[in-house]
């Protein structure tokens, strides 16, 4: 789909540390998956007409991502975290992506703070906090709150369209990729634990 560039960065961050994270488990997947679905119908249109070829020529997670420049912070967040080789591998995974427009709304100074070298750590929490073990597609994502690979839950809500946390807006889904499927959303998730010291 032509969300797949888009989201080769998002979601080669968010890959990377699901490969980290080896104690997801599917039923978080499915149900990130079927928030993901409700969001499907809404978007499939502009998925489609904006994002390219089919699944037959994806890439992995970080290739689709990188080759959209919509997702141009992400994979460099992804580089900075050293999260691109987990998120090119086998997988599956299933990336929220947030575009550059979603990192540009992030609060002065928060996106250049995360990208220091010295806290990479604390980059790699927010960016598998985006990130769920498993392969789940918008038909099977589910309201209710889903692992992710950073450790916490995000919380999937249905009604009115897709949400995490209750402000991210799903707003392309099921961008293909080789090692999983990349979902679009409109904001950066942020886990409790780093916000609170932000």
């Amino acid at each position: 789909m032509k969300i797949k560039t888009a989201v080769t960065g998002g979601v080669a961050a968010l890959l990377i540390l699901t490969g980290c994270s080896s104690g997801g488990d599917d039923s978080a997947a499915t149900t990130s998956a079927a928030a993901t679905s409700a969001a499907a119908s809404e978007s499939e249109a502009m998925t489609s007409e904006s994002m390219g070829s089919g699944a037959a020529e994806a890439g992995t997670i970080v290739d689709v991502a990188a080759g959209n420049p919509d997702f141009s912070t992400l994979v460099a967040a992804v580089e900075a975290a050293g999260l691109a080789e987990t998120l090119s591998g086998t997988g599956p995974f299933t990336v929220f992506a947030p575009t550059n427009a979603a990192f540009e709304a992030l609060p002065a100074g928060v996106l250049d703070m995360l990208l220091l070298p010295e806290n990479k750590e604390t980059l790699t929490k927010v960016l598998t906090y985006h990130v769920v073990p498993g392969e789940v597609t918008s038909d099977k994502v589910t309201a209710g709150d889903v692992a992710t690979v950073e450790g916490s839950t995000i919380a999937i809500t249905t009604e009115g369209g897709v949400k995490i946390n209750g402000t991210a807006t799903v707003t392309a889904v099921d961008v293909d990729a080789s090692n999983g499927v990349i979902h679009v959303i409109d904001e950066v998730l942020i886990p409790a634990e780093v916000a609170a010291t932000l």
